[in-house]
């Protein structure tokens, strides 16, 4: 039985073949599709984490275990589940508020 992927989980990515400037390697990166997509789709949205912290108000700041670093909502990208290879852990309540903020700022009209 399939795994089911969860919004705001963290998972290790596999985010290569990239280009240009798009973050790459291996790295955590976090669920940000809705369940509802999730459940449907052999794909779904993921941001990527950083440990580079820059200031910039729509890169949420976390601390996942034990590493400070920054969900960097402007490279979000669709990637098949095939590159999930494990469960890091979930957001905290409060920074899976934020993140649904930020999103609406960069989506809003």
């Amino acid at each position: 039985m399939a795994r089911i992927i969860t919004r705001f989980e963290i998972y290790l990515v596999n985010l290569d073949p990239t280009i240009g400037h798009e973050i790459k390697k291996v790295r955590p990166a976090v669920v940000v599709s809705p369940d509802e997509l999730n459940r449907q789709l052999a794909t779904v949205l993921i941001a990527p984490l950083t440990s580079t912290i820059r200031n910039y108000p729509f890169r949420p700041t976390v601390n996942i275990n034990g590493v400070k670093g920054q969900i960097v909502l402007d490279q979000i990208r669709a990637i098949d589940k095939a590159r999930l290879y494990s469960l890091m852990g979930m957001l905290s309540e409060s920074v899976q508020e934020e993140v649904l903020i930020v999103l609406g700022e960069l989506f809003s009209a």
